[in-house]
């Protein structure tokens, strides 16, 4: 089932003396996250009254966050973003709903797919069953991935099993 919150990043700092907080972001960077106007924060919506970035972090002014105290208190909590303010391109998901789904090739499950490295050309899949295995996430070994009917089908090449 998709979670209607979705992590998206860490609060790892103040800025400034005016409540500002400094984001580091856990999605596609800090461009994604400003674009949205509302962070959820332990359960609590915090609505963004302003939001710039600043090299690979967002500065980020949340409502109710009005001085370096109040801002100190929010450092390493993490910022949660819900699900329908997200604009994401069509055919792309979240990691976290591909996260625990089964993962078929040539018609048999050969694991979960238990976590996704991104990395600089393409993001990888990490799928552990009875072997692990590495498999880029390109469409040459990326037959389907149906996050809504909950599974991967990949087609494997020799040197993606871990030894």
């Amino acid at each position: 089932m998709k979670k209607r919150f979705l992590e998206a990043g860490q609060i790892v700092s103040t800025h400034g003396i005016a409540g500002e907080v400094k984001i580091l972001p856990w999605c596609d960077g800090p461009e994604f996250l400003k674009e949205f106007d509302t962070f959820y924060i332990e359960g609590t919506a915090y609505p963004v009254e302003q939001a710039r970035v600043h090299k690979n972090m967002l500065l980020c002014k949340l409502s109710g966050v009005n001085d370096m105290n109040a801002a100190q208190v929010m450092k390493n909590k993490v910022v949660c973003i819900d699900r329908s303010d997200a604009r994401i391109p069509e055919g792309r998901v979240f990691i976290s709903d591909l996260i625990g789904l089964p993962v078929y090739a040539d018609g048999q499950e050969i694991g979960v797919l238990k976590d996704v490295y991104t990395g600089p050309a393409n993001d990888v899949y990490i799928v552990k069953g009875e072997k692990e295995y590495m498999i880029p996430a390109v469409s040459e070994f990326l037959e389907d991935v149906n996050v809504d009917e909950g599974y991967v089908r990949v087609r494997l090449i020799e040197g993606m099993a871990v030894e």
